[in-house]
């Protein structure tokens, strides 16, 4: 990695929350770099400041003091315009996996293509439908949420979040609501689909079953970043 420049490279970053006597330091001279293709999990206590820390990163909030740059952009201090245009090389799997109940999975992935607003729209129902067909849900694009397991929602949810073939995915808590067996074929399938786009992962999660798959595990508590996070987060 020595000669190849971090995709994200974060240097003494601190953030707050309220203002004036209610302002409060949620995290502390966070120091990170991550590179192209890594799987970095961010683990540690409910409250501690990861999903806060993953949200910075994808500029779904302005970054307020020190340095925090995403593929080559400075985002402390960004306008809410060049958060938008930093967002756009990301892709988002949120826990809940977020997906519109009155759209079908073909219809919710495609969403994710919209945002850059260049493809045709057959382009879009063509890019879609394969990436359904690499997550396993080639029976059931035409389902829609209600009629899907858990499992299959965040299967939508993955391919949403790499049909547009991002630099960066940012999942949070990806595995929670599911069993044991469907959180592991969920994050070899995220491993698996990210490995072949050379895309970089930022993962947080409790679910040290799956500690396995990274290149980097980064331990938090209370606002700040472990030192040997490896030996912390395994214990």
């Amino acid at each position: 990695m020595m000669n190849q420049k971090p995709v994200i490279a974060i240097h003494q970053l601190d953030h707050y929350f309220g203002t004036g006597k209610l302002r409060k330091q949620v995290l502390f001279d966070i120091n990170l770099e991550i590179f192209a293709g890594e799987i970095v999990i961010m683990t540690g206590p409910s409250g501690s400041g990861k999903t806060t820390l993953l949200t910075l990163i994808g500029g779904l909030r302005s970054a307020q003091s020190g340095s925090l740059n995403i593929l080559g952009q400075e985002l402390c201090g960004a306008s809410q315009k060049e958060l938008v245009k930093a967002r756009r090389h990301n892709g988002y799997i949120f826990q809940a996996h977020n997906l519109h109940g009155s759209l079908t999975a073909l219809e919710n992935v495609q969403m994710g293509l919209e945002v850059h607003g260049t493809l045709s729209k057959g382009e879009r129902h063509r890019r879609a439908t394969e990436m359904l067909k690499q997550v396993g849900l080639k029976e059931h694009i035409d389902y829609y949420p209600a009629n899907l397991s858990g499992g299959q929602k965040q299967r939508v949810a993955i391919a949403r979040a790499l049909v547009s073939r991002p630099k960066i995915v940012l999942a949070d808590e990806p595995t929670a609501a599911l069993d044991k067996k469907t959180g592991r074929d969920v994050v070899d399938l995220m491993h698996d689909l990210a490995k072949k786009q050379g895309c970089t992962i930022l993962l947080v999660t409790h679910d040290n079953r799956i500690l396995d798959i990274a290149d980097q595990i980064v331990y938090m508590e209370d606002g700040r970043l472990a030192t040997q996070p490896e030996s912390v987060a395994m214990s």
